[in-house]
């Protein structure tokens, strides 16, 4: 059931303010101003589209709008809201499990941890979620929670999750995934959907220039690969400075023969980290696209599986770049 918002006024253009750095997400930010004015917030919510499109951004300002009091200045308030420095938000992201400890995926690169296999949120974190939801909010009027990459709920932790969505009490919930086929049926029937969509080109580039990334603009193959994704063309923008340009030119080039295969496989693995390598082989499969060679395509699909199984790089290399090589 929703819940009602205690508030002596409500004015629909100071809630727009505190989304009005975020482009390209008119209907979704519409759906959350409007559930505030009409006073009826849903205890739950799930904020589903691509990855990079503004969902942590509508999030941040979401719970902004929610944990709005009386007394502290919307900057002070803002501050506190995007460092994650209010007792009543509480911002859940998938972690690692290092010696014993609970490790984000940020948390893990600064200590120089390679990790295998994916993060997960954890029944650990899901208890926290009903410890944090247990006491009453301590400034607000409701608290909020918001889980990033929902996708990656173990599943003993979604059925834990369960219950709270049920009776979340004085808060609101808020999951965000890139779909929902990737989440439980019976988590999205308790959740209102709210959907993101991949942005335009010129909302593209109007984000990529406000947050001072313009000269991705230059560079239409990252765009390609960012499919309407300012984050997406951002981390595209990354992986390809750290691939040396004479390797880049190279693989680019059509494969003549066994022996040039198998060099070029044994320079990509030890010259490239395996996230590097995934990156690759969607840059090259963006180029097979355009030059219509389905069949390639294929074969690099199938290499991108193989790695994320641990199947051993430079074997899976070799094999694609031999299937690869120019008749």
């Amino acid at each position: 059931m929703a819940s009602r918002v205690s508030s002596v006024s409500i004015d629909k253009q100071q809630l727009v303010q505190n989304f009005v750095h975020i482009i390209g997400q008119t209907q979704a930010i519409d759906l959350l101003v409007q559930a505030v004015i009409r006073q009826r917030i849903a205890p739950g919510y799930l904020f589903v589209g691509p990855a990079g499109v503004g969902r942590s951004l509508v999030a941040t300002a979401f719970a902004t709008m929610l944990l709005k009091g009386s007394d502290e200045s919307p900057a002070n308030l803002k501050r506190r809201i995007q460092t994650r420095n209010h007792p009543d938000l509480l911002w859940v992201e998938p972690t690692y499990l290092h010696q014993g400890r609970l490790l984000t995926v940020v948390e893990a690169q600064a200590a120089g941890l390679k990790r295998r296999g994916r993060p997960q949120v954890r029944l650990e974190q899901i208890r926290d979620i009903a410890r944090f939801l247990g006491r009453p909010p301590l400034e607000s009027d409701r608290s909020v929670v918001v889980i990033e990459s929902a996708e990656l709920i173990a599943e003993a932790a979604a059925n834990g999750l369960l219950k709270t969505l049920e009776e979340p009490g004085q808060a609101t919930l808020v999951l965000i995934a890139p779909d929902q086929q990737a989440l439980l049926p019976t988590l999205i029937s308790r959740c209102q959907t709210i959907p993101f969509r991949r942005l335009g080109p010129t909302d593209l580039a109007q984000v990529l220039i406000q947050i001072g990334h313009q000269d991705v603009l230059n560079h239409l193959e990252v765009l390609g690969l960012a499919q309407g994704s300012p984050g997406s063309a951002i981390a595209s923008w990354q992986q390809l400075q750290t691939i040396p340009p004479e390797l880049l030119q190279q693989i680019s080039q059509p494969i003549s023969n066994l022996r040039s295969a198998l060099e070029l496989a044994r320079q990509i693995v030890q010259t490239l980290e395996p996230e590097s390598q995934l990156w690759l082989l969607d840059y090259l499969q963006q180029n097979l696209w355009q030059q219509g060679h389905i069949h390639g395509m294929e074969q690099l699909e199938l290499a991108r599986k193989q790695l994320l199984r641990y199947v051993q790089p430079r074997l899976v290399w070799e094999i694609t770049l031999m299937n690869l090589i120019k008749d």
